[in-house]
């Protein structure tokens, strides 16, 4: 346990904290910015003497429910709570699974992205929210039931997985895939999504089988993506994903340099893809 270092570590969050963001009364006399250790100490439900001392590094070694406590009286994103835990020389607490709600700022970008396909995965691929551009490049999207909107089901449970190569877009997606999956199994070991869905991966694919033994650990990048829409056509389109780290959640954009063929095919969508062009095709066809 490094008591200097967390001491100042609760300092400098307490101080980042407005007290009307706890439900608290900012008062005219406050000399400086954030909450007041009492203030601390009572929204974590211990004695003002104890939250003091830990502050002037004095006090003992916090137990995890104190340190729990502490977490949500300071507001303290995942990261945050985990660095908290290693400073007192105890290690976090797996966490209990990949969140799903998405956060209104990150939906309410999906809507301005009025010409980019758009989408939000959580840790294990679950689609949870997409825009209108996103439901015409990836047709019959909205009417799949939740359980089918991951990329990750659709896409090493086809037929047409067994064929695959390490070479090439497909190969390469299902490796990096397959890696990405393994990262967010060990950050969360006991959630019943994340070892059903490997488990049934697992069961079902050969291919998946075989890139899981290989015990690679990753965090999905950006990359060129092939689309096949049964009515543009191909689209060749950049794959960028945005991480969310509060929710461990990523958005996932397909954009198309202005003057190319995958931009017009864009416009096109934009004109009439929100019309859902067909009704057969499903998310995850293309990997994603």
């Amino acid at each position: 346990m490094d008591r200097r270092e967390l001491a100042d570590f609760l300092r400098s969050r307490r101080a980042r904290i407005r007290p009307e963001d706890v439900g608290l009364e900012a008062g005219t006399r406050r000399r400086t910015p954030g909450l007041r250790r009492e203030e601390v100490a009572r929204l974590a439900g211990m004695s003002v003497d104890y939250y003091i001392r830990l502050e002037q590094a004095r006090g003992p070694r916090p137990s995890r429910q104190i340190l729990g406590s502490l977490a949500r009286a300071l507001r303290l994103t995942d990261a945050e709570r985990d660095h908290l835990h290693h400073l007192a020389g105890e290690p976090p607490q797996p966490r209990p699974g990949p969140p799903q709600d998405v956060p209104a700022g990150i939906l309410h970008l999906l809507d301005r992205l009025d010409d980019t396909p758009a989408f939000v995965m959580d840790a294990k691929y679950d689609v949870l929210a997409w825009n209108a551009m996103a439901a015409a490049l990836l047709p019959g999207l909205s009417r799949l039931p939740p359980r089918d909107r991951n990329p990750l089901r659709s896409f090493f449970l086809s037929p047409q997985s067994s064929r695959l190569t390490a070479d090439g877009e497909y190969g390469s997606f299902a490796r990096t895939s397959v890696a990405d999956l393994r990262a967010a199994a060990g950050r969360y070991p006991d959630d019943p999504g994340v070892t059903g869905l490997v488990n049934e991966l697992l069961e079902g694919s050969e291919l998946f089988a075989r890139l899981w033994a290989e015990r690679e650990v990753a965090v999905r990048q950006s990359e060129v993506k092939v689309v096949r829409h049964p009515v543009v056509g191909p689209i060749e389109l950049h794959c960028d994903v945005l991480l969310v780290p509060d929710r461990d959640q990523r958005v996932v954009l397909y954009t198309a340099a202005p003057g190319t063929p995958a931009y017009e095919a864009l416009r096109l969508l934009r004109v009439v893809g929100t019309q859902d062009l067909t009704a057969g095709a499903a998310v995850g066809e293309q990997g994603d």
